[in-house]
């Protein structure tokens, strides 16, 4: 009978050429016979059509049969990524990562690109390695801060994941007990949704480290800002951004998360609604190109912040500006956003 099901297959023309499926790769999930990080009926059609071979071999007994069906049957589904999360999806959609070669890049990694944090909930986006110009754009003429000059080569050469969203006053409270946020209920009974803010830099490192999570640097902050783009910001501003005045869209108010449109890597409020911190101390920018730079080395006083918020003017909306603080400042206008190595 086994026979004759692989005839029927192979004349239906789904019987797969395993051979182009590195055992590497069969390796990272027993099961997925073809490569798409998911087993399913087109690993087990596959699995049929190759049994008696080593073909459909997913247990490394050189021979395809009922063990490699039973280790088929019992991962059926997506495959599991990194021990932290969850997978929600492993190959990037073209509707959400809008830029090709960041999606190549994503795809190149070989890690998932949708995650959700185990212990937090919250869901990250991968980034991919890559180079960009940090600073000031040239075609952006609201560039006029000095803190912004010179634009300058990084190469980041690490992947890492980020908070597809800022921290919701929601993920905060479930993590602490408490929301430290001016914009909060009952005042404000919808606000679960909006981004935590009042989180001084001290606070949300706090948490972040005794989650597995940590900030992103502030290389990788504009880097995950710009999303391949090279102007000041990657859309028009009330169409992406809550921001304040004059003749801004905030109202005063933050906002639930979401609500404008995200960047080429599915990022949304990465600028507007809240400030958000990153991990390096403050330093003026060098000429010269660097890589995977971190911020100084010193001991450090002042912690830099970047994107803008429901109070920021159209001047500092925008993927290169920057503003700094002590690590011990809170404020209704500056929140957080995870990030977390692969």
């Amino acid at each position: 009978m086994m026979h004759r099901l692989t005839d029927l297959l192979a004349s239906c023309g789904i019987c797969i050429a395993l051979s182009l499926y590195s055992t590497q790769a069969r390796a990272q999930c027993s099961g997925d016979l073809n490569g798409d990080h998911t087993r399913d009926a087109t690993d087990l059609t596959a699995l049929l059509a190759n049994w008696g071979t080593p073909g459909g071999d997913c247990n490394g007994d050189g021979l395809t049969d009922g063990g490699d069906l039973t280790m088929l049957l019992s991962g059926w589904g997506i495959c599991p990524g990194p021990s932290w999360g969850a997978v929600l999806e492993w190959v990037p959609s073209a509707a959400v990562v809008t830029n090709p070669t960041l999606r190549a890049g994503i795809i190149a990694t070989g890690l998932p690109w949708r995650m959700r944090d185990t212990a937090t909930g919250i869901e990250l986006l991968l980034v991919p390695p890559g180079t960009y110009m940090m600073g000031a754009s040239p075609s952006d003429p609201e560039a006029v801060s000095s803190f912004e000059f010179p634009a300058h080569q990084v190469t980041l050469t690490n992947a890492f994941y980020l908070g597809r969203t800022e921290v919701t006053q929601a993920q905060w409270q479930a993590l602490t007990g408490s929301n430290p946020s001016r914009f909060a209920p009952p005042l404000y009974p919808a606000a679960p949704e909006n981004p935590v803010e009042q989180v001084s830099w001290t606070m949300a490192h706090a948490l972040f480290a005794a989650n597995g999570l940590r900030f992103p640097t502030e290389a990788e902050w504009e880097y995950a800002c710009r999303a391949g783009d090279t102007t000041g910001r990657y859309g028009p501003l009330n169409n992406i951004a809550w921001w304040g005045p004059p003749g801004g869209n905030a109202g005063g108010i933050t906002h639930p998360v979401k609500g404008k449109l995200p960047n080429a890597l599915g990022f949304y409020d990465i600028i507007g609604n809240v400030c958000e911190w990153v991990e390096d101390g403050w330093s003026l920018y060098t000429e010269g190109a660097v890589t995977d730079p971190t911020g100084p080395s010193a001991p450090i006083y002042l912690r830099i912040f970047r994107s803008s918020s429901w109070a920021s003017s159209s001047g500092a909306s925008r993927a290169s500006y920057r503003n700094l603080s002590d690590p011990g400042f809170q404020d209704g206008s500056v929140g957080v956003r995870v990030a977390r190595n692969p």
